[in-house]
């Protein structure tokens, strides 16, 4: 009989003494569970006293965390928190240094657990941690214990960061500027910084003047890798959180001290692989840099602006040399605005009386005329030479430039994503981004070059310029796909994929899109499709076998809070725990935390998730809610909470989750496996069949014949007719040989259908012994799958001293009768010899 759900069989352990073996009623209180089980041990004050998990974070046991308690259970009876916060607060304030290293030591570890932590602060622990960093002078283990303690006791949020005094806040930046200073005291306060930044204005205002840009890159290039990631995840935080002019200084002042260039070579190539969180942070400042374009993207052109029209003017005057502006020239006004209207008519504008019509639309806005600007300024020959070369074609033929370049820049909008707000969990970032300066307009300007080469290519007119821009927008998202490391590589390789590679992509992909929809092969897919998912499930827990690594992100920050989750070899036990930094695959013993798949009950994703519902609804949220799922276990109902690292992690978590609750894969990344598995499948399957036109219906069955009567004539002078299956065959004149019957003499008495071996076995048996009795007529076979040969049984056919004398007998056999034949002669010490003759068949 199964224990109660209410009932859980733990172990209790304390040093010195035999451990007990319980079982723990949940609904007892815990003040009595602590009494029966310091009675045991005969231990006074049992108030004293607390239950705490040997493995993993060291967790008390309090009335509202107990329900988490599992079956197999390892505890630890240890001083209560109360006691211990008591202790370890006099520890801190103690004169002997060893005592004092030691306690804070322990008060790091124990900071971790929300019931302790609790207890200390209401014990004004905080402001001893604030007296000793103010007011103490070392700078080595100890302070390295005190501010990862006081880390740890922030994390619980009991006290808010505005509540930190400027005495505080000085002596912590100035361990950042220091030199000489232990390098664990530096990422620790460099943390602090990082989490104080986004809570307040005013601490932005004090962090972003303490600690200049300067110091933060010289802190990103030291060779200690967690230094250089605190540092960058500080420069993040006061870019994220500074207004949009103080981000566009801070990105100008980068920009002079050429942190693109260091980062693109002392980071992204540097000899260590890249982690996530740095590649976090190279997206969020790859981010960042192309939305300060998004001002000028969403502002439209303003006709009565001087500059602007400057700037438009600058466009005609750079690839038009005009008489209109020529020294001495006598043109009147309206032949002074014929001729402009003419130059930006070439130019490519649709409205040329007042092309700043064309530049209206936001988005693009003023970021089109930028690029435009920035394009004849430093490429003027390419710029001159574009131009020119369309005003020399057909006006149907000619590539229209300000068209061209006000669509380009939408798209390259789109594909970068310029505007929209930074993801909390994304890696993507495109390394060239950081070789270049002038990222987006370098960019434009070897695309715009690729919309005229494609323009020629395709021999376009003025009505395929939406074709022409798709397929520049194709050969641009392929290109960035394989992620080149300069721009130089990118100009190589787009434009490589001309206008016909891409032709053939699309043949390609088409053909094999029409092979799949052929019936035959549909009909092939659904037998095979079966065994291909059983496959996708095994990977799909195999990889849950392997475990993932994940990281505890909540409103404020991006944490560097671990935890790993793995499942059992046997598939029957989830495993996780904390671990700590660096660790990438613990072993399934270090994880203190389980959860049995049998009492795993529903699976939930995105909104559903109840660490999703706190969180506040928001476009930064927007990509945590597209990662974030949850396992609803136990008959409490509780929750394990995730927030996948990536979307394909949260496709095989959720795909393999969902194997394990007996339900069907739902992710799309199970679609894009299945597709690619049929894919290889069915080529392989379809190798012979290849350059052949697969039908889309079976080909037709013939009609059966008229009638199913099949007719023998025997005669001892003249040939007999009969049918080996639905062939006719023949018998040569054979003197001294037994006739069989003929059906001459009875022409109503037709065979019936069935057996035509009988017939030749006796035939066979004639050759030996002429005295055998003739036997009823054969019943034949109502249809033949192979064609009639023609054999002879002849004299001494098998070179053996038998008694196969006879001169000839020509039969037209069938395959199948042939084998029958050929088997039985065997036995006989005969062989069949084959041999093309005239057959009747």
């Amino acid at each position: 009989m199964p224990p109660p759900k209410d009932v859980v069989k733990i172990a209790i352990q304390m040093v010195g003494a035999i451990p007990q073996l319980i079982e723990l009623q949940q609904t007892k209180p815990l003040a009595s569970v602590l009494k029966d089980v310091c009675d045991v041990w005969s231990l006074p004050n049992a108030e004293r006293y607390a239950l705490q998990y040997v493995d993993g974070r060291q967790t008390y046991i309090t009335e509202s965390n107990r329900g988490e308690i599992k079956n197999g259970s390892i505890l630890r009876l240890t001083t209560s928190p109360d006691q211990e916060a008591e202790r370890l607060y006099s520890g801190i304030q103690s004169n002997n240094s060893d005592v004092k290293t030691d306690s804070l030591k322990k008060l790091a570890s124990l900071s971790q657990d929300v019931t302790f932590a609790q207890e200390f602060i209401n014990r004004n622990g905080l402001k001893q941690i604030f007296y000793i960093v103010e007011e103490g002078n070392d700078t080595g283990e100890m302070l390295a214990h005190t501010l990862k303690a006081f880390m740890e006791l922030m994390e619980h949020d009991f006290v808010s960061w505005e509540t930190l005094s400027a005495a505080f806040i000085k002596k912590i930046v100035s361990y950042v500027n220091m030199n000489a200073v232990d390098a664990s005291v530096q990422q620790l306060s460099l943390s602090i910084l990082e989490n104080m930044v986004p809570t307040s204005r005013l601490l932005f205002e004090l962090v972003k003047k303490e600690v200049t840009l300067d110091r933060l890159l010289t802190h990103l290039q030291v060779t200690n890798a967690q230094l250089q990631l605190k540092a960058m995840a500080l420069l993040i935080a006061l870019l994220l959180a500074a207004t949009d002019a103080e981000r566009r200084d801070m990105m100008d002042y980068l920009r002079e001290k050429n942190i693109r260039q260091f980062i693109h070579k002392n980071i992204i190539h540097s000899s260590e692989p890249l982690g996530d969180e740095m590649a976090h942070y190279l997206y969020v400042l790859q981010s960042v840099s192309l939305n300060l374009c998004e001002r000028r993207m969403r502002t439209s052109m303003d006709p009565y602006s001087q500059e602007q029209r400057e700037l438009l003017q600058s466009l005609r005057q750079t690839a038009f040399e005009s008489e209109s502006e020529a020294p001495g020239s006598n043109f009147s006004t309206e032949r002074r605005r014929s001729l402009c209207a003419k130059e930006f008519r070439k130019l490519g504008f649709m409205n040329n009386s007042n092309p700043a019509e064309d530049l209206r639309r936001a988005p693009p806005g003023l970021l089109a005329l930028d690029n435009m600007v920035y394009f004849s300024r430093h490429t003027p020959n390419a710029y001159s030479r574009f131009v020119l070369e369309n005003s020399s074609r057909e006006d149907k033929h000619e590539c229209p430039f300000a068209r061209s370049s006000i669509q380009l820049t939408l798209i390259l909008c789109e594909i970068l994503h310029v505007g929209e707000p930074c993801s909390e969990t994304a890696q993507a970032f495109y390394p060239m981004f950081f070789g270049q300066d002038h990222f987006f307009e370098e960019l434009f300007c070897i695309c715009i070059q690729l919309v005229n080469k494609t323009w020629k290519e395709m021999r376009a007119t003025q009505e395929d310029f939406d074709k022409v821009l798709q397929v520049v927008r194709e050969q641009i998202t392929r290109t960035l796909s394989l992620k080149p490391t300069s721009l130089e590589l990118f100009k190589t390789r787009v434009n490589a994929l001309n206008y016909s590679e891409i032709l053939k992509l699309r043949q390609t992909e088409r053909l094999h899109q029409e092979e799949t929809l052929a019936v035959p092969v549909l009909e092939l897919r659904e037998r095979l499709k079966p065994e291909l998912l059983e496959l996708i499930r095994q990977q799909r827990l195999l990889h849950l076998c392997e475990g993932t690594l994940f990281r505890k992100i909540s409103s404020r920050r991006r944490q560097d809070k671990l935890w790993y989750c793995r499942l059992s070899p046997n598939h029957k036990v989830l495993h996780y725990g904390d671990v700590e930094e660096g660790v990438d695959s613990p072993p399934i013993e270090s994880l203190p935390e389980k959860i049995p798949v049998a009492d795993m009950k529903v699976l939930l994703m995105g909104k559903e998730c109840p660490h999703t519902k706190e969180k506040s609804s928001g476009k930064q949220n927007k990509d945590v809610l597209e990662l974030a799922f949850s396992i609803v276990y136990d008959v409490e109902e509780y929750c394990l909470n995730f927030i996948a690292p990536t979307r394909y992690e949260f496709c095989l978590w959720t795909d393999g989750l969902n194997v394990l609750l007996g339900k069907e894969m739902t992710s799309e990344r199970m679609q894009t496996d299945l597709d690619v598995l049929l894919s290889m499948e069915l080529k392989l399957r379809l190798l012979d069949l290849e350059n052949i036109s697969i039908p889309d219906t079976p080909p037709p069955v013939p009609k059966p014949p008229s009638n199913l009567n099949f007719c023998y004539d025997f005669s001892h002078t003249e040939h007999w007719a009969g049918a080996c299956c639905c062939h006719a065959w023949r018998e040569e004149e054979t003197p001294g040989l037994p006739l069989l019957p003929s059906t001459r003499a009875n022409p109503g008495a037709f065979p019936r259908p069935g057996r035509v071996v009988a017939h030749f076995r006796h035939v066979a048996a004639l050759l030996h012994d002429d005295k055998l009795p003739p036997p009823r007529p054969p019943q034949l076979p109502l249809q033949c799958p192979t064609p009639p040969r023609a054999y002879s049984f002849s004299q001494g056919c098998c070179g053996n001293n038998c008694s196969c004398r006879s001169p000839g007998l020509r039969l037209c056999l069938c395959l199948p009768c042939t084998e029958s034949i050929n088997n039985l002669w065997r036995t006989r010490g005969c062989v069949l010899s084959k041999r093309l003759g005239k057959g009747s068949g």
